[in-house]
């Protein structure tokens, strides 16, 4: 095994380290608000969880160095480019929309930072300086489209359903289905922008 190789797995498990305990905690901290069933399928409605779980698998899968075909579907590229993208929106559209709009204290507030700023910066720095790259295309920004698109699907169906959205700006109760899609298409927007820049970035490295 290489140098850079050993430092990669190294890093792999210093953001498995923080993203599998952040998501714990966070689902600890929601564990008391209902039902567990009812808990579990909110604390997956949010865009939030889903990246930092995608990069959680993607950093374990490596962490682990096992053989097991569920691991190696984790360590392919575009996963691993598909993790940076969303942990990337997950961390602007929070930093940028809505931190003013959430005060946590405590262990919440550990979870909070961990999951929007930790995890984000950890594991950007493990795919851009120590993961090979190469072997992405550009459609591949257009393929990832399916993971925030999925989650929009699923926001507005359960909404529909439940009257709860998982965000402000998706809130159809409070600012109507105009405004709300004119919202989602925004972040859908630079969910595209943002792809073709890391799958530009992937080449060029």
């Amino acid at each position: 095994m290489s140098t850079r190789a050993a430092y990669a797995n190294l890093f792999a498990v210093i953001v498995a380290a923080v993203a599998w305990p952040a998501l714990m905690l966070q689902y600890w901290l929601m564990l008391w608000s209902g039902p567990a069933l009812e808990v579990t399928v909110r604390f997956l409605s949010f865009f939030t969880i889903l990246s930092n779980l995608l990069v959680a698998l993607v950093a374990g899968s490596a962490a682990t160095g096992g053989n097991w075909a569920f691991l190696r579907v984790w360590r392919g590229p575009r996963i691993r480019g598909l993790a940076a993208l969303s942990i990337t929106v997950t961390c602007l559209v929070y930093a940028t929309v809505l931190q003013s709009q959430f005060h946590p204290q405590g262990p919440a507030l550990l979870a909070d930072r961990s999951l929007h700023y930790a995890v984000p910066v950890l594991y950007l720095t493990w795919w851009l300086a120590l993961l090979p790259h190469g072997a992405l295309a550009w459609s591949d920004a257009l393929r990832w489209m399916a993971f925030p698109g999925l989650f929009a699907a699923w926001t507005f169906a359960r909404g529909a359903v439940v009257h709860e959205y998982p965000y402000p700006f998706m809130d159809v109760n409070q600012l109507g289905y105009g405004q709300v899609l004119l919202n989602t298409g925004i972040v859908g927007a630079l969910f595209l922008i943002l792809g073709l820049i890391f799958v530009a970035i992937d080449r060029k490295l």
